[in-house]
């Protein structure tokens, strides 16, 4: 039993730590499948248990799909390039000016599109913007990294770690509201700040405000029609109380093909563009999370956490605290699963819960470590010719992140 459990922890924070490394640039879900393919080989779990693990994250699956998808379209009819040169032109030569207009960006697509769709569409559209206006591109990709974590709670669309954390079975709208929107607005606005401050430097130079905007396509304008369809309907099927994932995925698909039949395109040509692999990713890390419970470890959690519910304001605060720092040893989307599984045993009081939340969305602005859309970002800038190394993401990270942790934190903890 103790080789067995040895053997359970080792293959799960082998498997985790290539996630994060990827060595080889071999991409991660490789090494996300390969741990759950080593844990069935050596019969650490059972095959209907991973069957289970895996459908377990159906929700979440159909949530991804009608994202990408979505993002996908608009990235191939041009919408995104023409709204990051809209934010450009409205600059009107500030640099600075053009990063608050790119922070706003990034803030309806978090909240709209998900944390990913900023992390790995926008981001390029602003690279691009930002070297046609002569700018600096480095604060302004800065905000794109950490304003995709900084929003993901302010709806529970805005990041797919939401659905992990909540097992697909999202509180309703009103009572997310209630719960988030103040530590949201917290959150961006200190998140601002200090980013805008430990830039100061690079953004008080010019820029050029007479870029280059191809106007929209008949194509980009049915993307943005579906995008704002998609929100409406997500926020309704919230209201209700319903899953997200079936209508998402139903959305990107009617979005896709609506598009594509007036751009006369192929609709195989832009699925062949989707990173797919994030699939398997989180089918994988469904699998790793399911035999770490086998070890008895998430039940240790979960009695934690029972344990310090007694006094819910300071639980809140501790598990959310160490969540988030936790997130950026092991990628958030596996310690939000370890979380959720966490809770859904320990049952504590909703104040915790959204303590653990916050801590997962907001704990990846700490470092590239943190979440799959902050690796996507770096991945992103990298095939621009840009590249920023852990110290100097880790510099930005370690003064934004405690700080907004903070904010967000005390907020929704004073709320009650």
């Amino acid at each position: 039993m103790i080789v067995a459990t040895g053997a359970t922890w080792g293959i799960c924070a082998a498997a985790t730590a290539a996630v994060i490394a990827q060595p080889f640039r071999w991409p991660e879900a490789i090494w996300a499948v390969a741990g759950a393919a080593l844990l069935l080989l050596f019969g650490l779990i059972p095959l209907p248990a991973a069957v289970g693990a895996v459908a377990k994250g159906m929700d979440v699956y159909l949530f991804l799909i009608g994202m990408m998808l979505l993002s996908e379209v608009a990235r191939a009819e041009g919408l995104f390039d023409w709204v990051a040169a809209t934010a450009a032109i409205h600059a009107r030569g500030s640099t600075a000016r053009l990063f608050a207009l790119v922070y706003v960006t990034g803030i309806v697509t978090t909240t709209f599109l998900s944390n990913d769709a900023t992390a790995v569409v926008l981001t390029p559209a602003v690279y691009a913007a930002a070297k046609k206006a002569k700018a600096d591109p480095l604060p302004l990709l800065f905000a794109c990294a950490l304003i995709a974590n900084a929003a993901s709670f302010v709806l529970p669309i805005s990041n797919p770690a939401n659905l992990v954390l909540y097992g697909g079975k999202m509180p309703p709208l009103g009572q997310w509201f209630a719960s988030f929107a103040l530590p949201s607005v917290a959150s961006i606005i200190v998140t601002f700040l200090a980013l805008r401050w430990l830039e100061r430097k690079r953004l008080a130079g010019i820029c050029i405000s007479e870029v280059e905007r191809t106007p929209l396509t008949a194509g980009g304008k049915a993307a943005f029609v579906g995008i704002v369809a998609t929100a409406v309907v997500l926020l309704v099927v919230s209201a209700l109380d319903s899953e997200l994932g079936l209508p998402t995925a139903i959305a990107g698909i009617v979005t896709t093909l609506v598009v594509c039949a007036i751009a006369r395109s192929s609709p195989v040509t832009l699925l062949r563009d989707i990173a797919w692999s994030v699939l398997p990713l989180v089918a994988g890390l469904f699998v790793l999370v399911a035999a770490l419970d086998r070890t008895g470890v998430i039940a240790w959690v979960a009695q934690a956490i029972r344990t310090a519910s007694a006094d819910p304001v300071q639980a809140s605060a501790v598990s959310g605290t160490i969540l988030a720092f936790g997130s950026n040893l092991m990628n958030n989307l596996p310690a939000g699963l370890v979380a959720s599984t966490a809770v859904a045993q320990a049952q504590p009081p909703k104040l915790v819960v959204d303590g653990l939340l916050i801590g997962v969305d907001l704990g990846p602005n700490l470092s590239i470590t943190g979440s799959l859309a902050t690796i996507l970002w770096l991945q992103a800038i990298r095939r621009e010719g840009e590249d920023i190394g852990f110290w100097r993401f880790l510099k930005v990270g370690a003064v934004a992140m405690p700080l907004t942790l903070i904010a967000a934190l005390g907020t929704r903890i004073a709320l009650g």
